[in-house]
């Protein structure tokens, strides 16, 4: 059977916002443009070396009924939680963290200089799933495997499979793929996604085209190419070479009600989150 390259059906501009106590970052999904591409409730980056931008982090807040997911370029972030869990994040490295029923966590800058630059992509739980007990997978940056390209450039694989190669994530309800890309000047990219999946592909510098023809042709770094019907990507990289993000997902159609760091199903299982964390009774 022939494949089916998957169209760019929408652009979407990142917008800067603010987040945290004043973390300046630029939001791609979860924005007025695109509210959420399901299982995706949200996508950010953030790319900072103004230390005003990144210093004040993100304190303690809570979480419940879904997973964050943080991949690190540059700068060194440390994560604590009420249950007295603790990592440092460094370049290269992955936090993929199941909130599940709930979890009160800090994520705070351990740099005062330097560039800060990374990603944090929401992922929503089935409805079976929301109230689980919290987990983490704290991946280093040596444990994320590398693939080379033919032709030049490299994939790191931070979730899925890309040809023979496993991700460094496992055990997700949605079995995402997550995907860093990096090409050349000119350079090439295909694989193979289920064609189940919804899917993204964020650029973050230089810049090329994805998918064929339309509104794929001339992207740059700061937007995001939601993909259409396929099982295919094509990608190529302008004169200034390309890295972007590669997401997909299963889809859980299910009825979504959120309210800040809370997702749930229904607007009474969230005011049942808000009541839990005012009466310090998150976890259940």
């Amino acid at each position: 059977m022939d494949s089916r390259n998957r169209p760019v059906v929408a652009v979407v501009d990142g917008r800067f916002v603010s987040e945290g106590a004043g973390v300046r970052i630029r939001r791609t999904i979860g924005s007025p443009e695109l509210d959420m591409l399901d299982p995706f409730l949200l996508l950010d980056e953030f790319k900072s070396d103004s230390a005003d931008d990144y210093l004040a982090g993100f304190p303690d807040h809570p979480h419940r009924g879904f997973e964050t997911v943080t991949y690190m370029l540059a700068g060194n972030m440390q994560h604590r939680d009420h249950m007295g869990n603790q990592g440092d994040l460094g370049p290269g490295s992955v936090q993929w963290m199941t909130a599940g029923r709930g979890i009160i966590h800090s994520e705070m800058p351990r740099q005062e200089r330097g560039l800060m630059w990374g990603f944090q992509l929401w992922v929503n739980l089935p409805s079976d799933d929301k109230m689980c007990e919290p987990r983490y997978q704290d991946i280093p940056p040596d444990a994320v495997p590398d693939v080379a390209l033919d032709g030049g450039g490299k994939v790191r694989v931070l979730a899925g499979q890309f040809g023979d190669v496993q991700g460094a994530v496992s055990g997700i309800a949605t079995s995402p793929t997550y995907l860093h890309v990096e090409l050349p000047a000119g350079g090439a990219f295909e694989h193979a996604l289920p064609s189940t999946h919804n899917a993204v592909a964020y650029i973050f510098d230089g810049g090329g085209a994805i998918g064929e023809g339309g509104e794929g042709d001339k992207l740059s770094a700061g937007k995001l190419a939601v993909l259409g019907d396929g099982d295919t990507l094509h990608a190529r990289a302008g004169e200034q070479g390309m890295q972007f993000l590669l997401l997909a997902g299963r889809p859980l159609a299910e009825p979504v009600a959120r309210y800040g760091p809370f997702v749930m199903n229904t607007r009474d299982e969230i005011m049942q989150a808000v009541r839990d964390y005012q009466q310090g009774k998150l976890l259940g």
